[in-house]
């Protein structure tokens, strides 16, 4: 059956069905009004059923046009991301997945400096924790939060990060000692690997029975502190315009101990065919870190 379709049909369909017009699509494929009909007139009869529903002014999809729209459209998509991924006519593309918190607090507000220091790449970047398995070829990299969960890729750790109590500064001229955070409310930031157990163990105490609200990602937390809701346990590096303007400070920096842990890592598959972008990237990424880091041999 699919021998019997041409692809420019097929082509055709797609675009009407996504504009949900003829002519629309004739206009996105600098057809006629008349090839872009006559075209899904052939591929009907081709395929034996009606594929749309017309009247005097409007066409929609039928039931058989929405079924095999589904199937089309992923089929372009496909088409469309490998074209991207080969072609070295347009800006060089990079394609980037990151933990959320990573991407909202440390990383965007830099890009501006990235993207000027590289003019030609063009970046896309997605924020999720659901981290790619690299098996759709839907990203080049990913900053995931904690250990990568698919095996056989290259792992780049980002440096560790210090991870401490910290609040609006109104709060903070109440809390001198580790034990005055027995008296406040304390954040809790669920998807952290470091809790306030961990950081009333590192210094010498018990931690207090949970008595504050909580978040699912650190940079929740980072803003219910900012805004006076309590002191949470975050990171210095996440935290870090935040800290830099105020909004937030260490009641207990130089008197007490830190947690110390990597918290982030760069990883991509060892097949990545975007290697200049990527590399790009890691490099500035590093650089921007402070990490020195040995990247594979000959660059990514």
């Amino acid at each position: 059956m699919l021998q019997q379709v041409p692809l420019s049909f097929l082509r055709v369909f797609e675009a009407a069905g996504r504009t949900g017009s003829f002519r629309a699509a004739s206009a996105e494929l600098n057809l006629t009004p008349s090839a872009v009909s006559h075209a899904i007139r052939k591929l009907e009869q081709a395929l034996g059923i009606p594929l749309f529903e017309r009247d005097t002014r409007n066409v929609r999809l039928s039931y058989e046009g929405e079924a095999l729209m589904r199937h089309v459209s992923r089929a372009f998509d496909e088409l469309r991301r490998g074209t991207e991924v080969v072609s070295t006519r347009g800006p060089k593309l990079l394609r980037l997945h990151c933990a959320p918190s990573f991407a909202a607090q440390w990383l965007t507000p830099r890009l501006a400096n990235f993207l000027k220091q590289h003019p030609g790449v063009e970046l896309r970047l997605a924020a999720g924790v659901d981290y790619t398995r690299f098996t759709s070829d839907e990203f080049d990299a990913d900053i995931v939060y904690g250990p990568p969960r698919v095996e056989g890729l290259i792992v780049v750790p980002l440096g560790e990060e210090a991870i401490a109590p910290m609040c609006a500064p109104d709060l903070a001229e109440t809390i001198t000692t580790p034990s005055d955070l027995f008296n406040h409310v304390l954040i809790q930031t669920d998807s952290k690997q470091i809790q306030w157990a961990d950081w009333f163990n590192a210094n010498g105490l018990v931690a207090p029975p949970p008595n504050g609200s909580r978040f699912d990602r650190s940079f929740l937390a980072i803003a219910a502190a900012a805004e006076g809701l309590g002191v949470a346990l975050e990171s210095t590096r996440l935290a870090e315009r935040e800290l830099a303007s105020g909004r937030l400070v260490m009641p207990l920096d130089q008197k007490s101990i830190p947690v110390r842990y990597v918290g982030h890592n760069l990883v991509f598959p060892r097949y990545v065919r975007q290697r200049r972008p990527l590399t790009a990237f890691a490099e500035w990424l590093l650089a921007e870190l402070g990490v020195k880091a040995q990247l594979p041999p000959g660059g990514i």
